[in-house]
């Protein structure tokens, strides 16, 4: 699972299609960021990083952790 889908899962409540309306994309667009297909467009990073309540940094990285 990537970091992506584990922040969403961690946030609790959030389905895609809730991200993709908050974020304004569609849910296709959340799923291929789930899926490591495509990564979030740099003006949505910081919207993602406050709705999952995480850095940018722990979004982009394949465990959802930050790299010391």
């Amino acid at each position: 699972m990537n970091a992506m889908k584990k922040r969403r899962l961690y946030a609790g409540y959030l389905t895609q299609k809730e991200v993709a309306k908050i974020i304004g994309v569609k849910e296709s667009a959340v799923s291929k960021w789930e899926l490591g297909i495509s990564k979030p467009r740099a003006d949505k990073l910081p919207q993602l990083s406050k709705l999952y309540g995480c850095t940018i940094e722990e979004l982009l990285s394949e465990d959802g952790t930050q790299k010391q």
